[in-house]
């Protein structure tokens, strides 16, 4: 089995319906390219200042998972809304929640980050997302027509243990919608994402923000296709856009059967 799937690359901001128009036309762009299973980024519909964040926060039901629902159904598409932040009822912090949507629309899972990135590079970066931010505690592998798919966002990137959890149960293409940091997005990004697919013979599908942003520094961008021998198939150029690449599950068998690394495993807790 063989199809095409779509990074889209933005820089969101805090104008939610200037961000969410910018969405659709990237969705919209990625289906004329053929793609059938289309990654938004890391809070692709609002990314403003983290005093408001409370208040832009949305539930899964809210307008951002909503439209792209609507545009999964219409266009008959497997959509990965990226992130959004998501309100909970009776909590004062908010979850990064992603949600993967099936070609009728139907929501198919519920992702939220379970890794939190808190890190301070005097004169250079603070981000302290656990100050406003609820931790996960789900793995999500998700049965699809397309294949098993693993969710994960941004810093879970940095532990391969929930990468090889999501191996073994069956994930075939993993996706990791992002904002990766400048700084650490050039040192780290394309040798992570490389690794994870190297080691989970898996496609890896990795959607990013990218320039400066509202929070004084900027992203790394670089969103980026790769396929189970680490090949990198598609990376963006630094500005909007979407990067398509085809994801071919006959060669993945056959790279999983030829080097059948998977099955040597002896630690699989």
């Amino acid at each position: 089995m063989s199809f095409i799937a779509a990074a889209i690359q933005m820089s969101a901001d805090s104008d939610k319906g200037a961000n969410l128009e910018r969405a659709e036309r990237l969705v919209r762009a990625a289906v004329s390219h053929g793609a059938s299973l289309i990654a938004l980024p890391e809070t692709f519909n609002w990314r403003g200042k983290r005093g408001a964040e409370a208040s832009a926060a949305e539930t899964i039901e809210g307008e951002s998972v909503s439209l792209m629902a609507r545009l999964a159904g219409e266009l008959k598409v497997h959509i990965v809304a990226g992130s959004i932040t998501e309100h909970v009822a009776g909590q004062e912090k908010t979850y990064n929640t992603s949600v993967m949507l099936g070609p009728d629309g139907a929501r198919m899972g519920v992702y939220r980050k379970i890794h939190l990135f808190d890190i301070d590079l005097p004169g250079r970066v603070t981000v302290k997302e656990s100050a406003s931010r609820l931790s996960g505690a789900g793995v999500v592998c998700l049965a699809s027509s397309l294949g098993a798919i693993g969710m994960s966002i941004c810093y879970d990137l940095r532990f391969p243990e929930l990468y090889r959890r999501l191996a073994f149960e069956g994930a075939k293409i993993l996706v990791v919608p992002s904002c990766f940091t400048f700084p650490t997005g050039e040192a780290h990004w394309e040798t992570l994402l490389r690794a994870r697919a190297i080691e989970n013979q898996a496609y890896v599908i990795a959607p990013a923000q990218f320039g400066p942003n509202v929070h004084g520094f900027s992203d790394y961008g670089n969103s980026m296709i790769i396929d189970p021998w680490g090949r990198v198939l598609g990376r963006a150029s630094d500005q909007e856009g979407v990067v398509c690449a085809p994801i071919d599950l006959h060669y993945l068998d056959r790279v999983r059967n030829e080097l059948p690394a998977l099955t040597h495993a002896k630690l699989k807790a």
